[in-house]
């Protein structure tokens, strides 16, 4: 798969590239740099902490006799 690099737009791929998809370490940690120092942001939550799988009971034993 071939992609650019988010960090630096250069090429790369995912069958020569080990840090794929970023071209090198260096933008890799780059990357890194940028989450840990938060200058990247979630906007929205991924789910709805409310919802209803937050207040799902563990199933019961059917098996019980």
């Amino acid at each position: 798969m071939e992609l650019r690099c988010p960090i630096c737009k250069n090429p790369t791929d995912s069958d020569k590239d080990k840090d794929f998809p970023f071209c090198s370490e260096r933008c890799r940690l780059t990357d890194l740099g940028n989450w840990a120092s938060e200058k990247y942001k979630v906007t929205e939550p991924a789910m709805d902490e409310d919802g209803p799988e937050a207040h799902e009971s563990p199933a019961s034993n059917d098996n019980e006799q």
